[in-house]
């Protein structure tokens, strides 16, 4: 479980984080949601260690962050998984060889061993096997992110984060990396946490779902709480969350 108490964050005078309360749960989709300049994206990068936090907690597991030494994070690091927004594969590397990095700089394992974890990935996230010796380039979007998934969980981490995994693709793959993302959160019992703006995905697999609203925690519930909430901030996200949907249609439509 990741544990997150009174959390603030201020760059200079302005206050990004005012004071978050939160649970994240092993074995669930954990969605932040919100909308732009809410702060959920400095509220990610809180939990990751990447900004320095003015008050409050983060622990994993009853491990503190901010009270761990270099060695700690270090190891800390090691138990997560990270799928980034634009995928971050390297485009001079095969996919297998983007899959067996984390191995290469965090494992012991042999070269045989790291072979058959990298081909275990990349069979679990459904890429064939004509595939590992290509390129990213060579691939669709889709595919990219079902690698970049893939390379996020090659060290077997306990705690996996996704920030907008469905950015840029389109409705259709989106399903399939939402459920993806899901059966692989359950299957291994990670703890998931997914900064998104798709309603679709806080729909499909929203198992605990975190709503933040000018860096305070607005609401919090399941996928099937958000439709039935009648708190404001839930139906002011939804019917602008759906608005904007509706907007970039008619102006592709154009």
């Amino acid at each position: 479980m990741i544990r997150v108490q009174g959390l603030q964050k201020s760059f200079g005078e302005q206050r990004v984080l005012r004071g978050i309360d939160v649970d994240f749960h092993e074995g669930q989709c954990n969605l932040i949601i919100g909308l732009s300049g809410s702060g959920k994206t400095v509220f990610l990068k809180s939990i990751l260690g990447l900004h320095a936090t003015d008050e409050g907690s983060i622990s994993f597991d009853g491990r503190i962050l901010g009270e761990m030494s270099k060695k700690e994070v270090k190891a800390l690091r090691q138990e997560m998984g990270m799928v980034f927004q634009g995928s971050a594969l390297f485009n001079s590397m095969t996919i297998e060889d983007n899959v067996r990095l984390p191995l290469d700089f965090f494992s012991q394992m042999t070269p045989e061993e790291k072979a058959e974890r990298v081909r275990f990935c990349l069979d679990r996230v459904r890429i064939a096997p004509e595939a590992f010796t290509k390129t990213p380039a060579e691939l669709s979007g889709g595919m990219q992110k079902r690698v970049a998934i893939a390379r996020a969980i090659v060290l077997n981490p306990k705690y996996l984060f996704c920030d907008e995994p469905n950015s840029g693709l389109d409705p259709e793959t989106a399903i399939v990396i939402d459920q993806l993302i899901h059966e692989i959160t359950h299957e291994f019992g990670m703890t998931t946490v997914i900064n998104t703006h798709d309603m679709n995905s806080v729909l499909e697999i929203g198992d605990h779902v975190v709503l933040l609203e000018k860096g305070k925690k607005a609401w919090e519930g399941t996928m099937d709480q958000v439709l039935q909430s009648d708190d404001s901030a839930v139906v002011d996200y939804v019917f602008r969350s759906n608005l904007f949907k509706k907007v970039r249609v008619a102006l592709k439509n154009v």
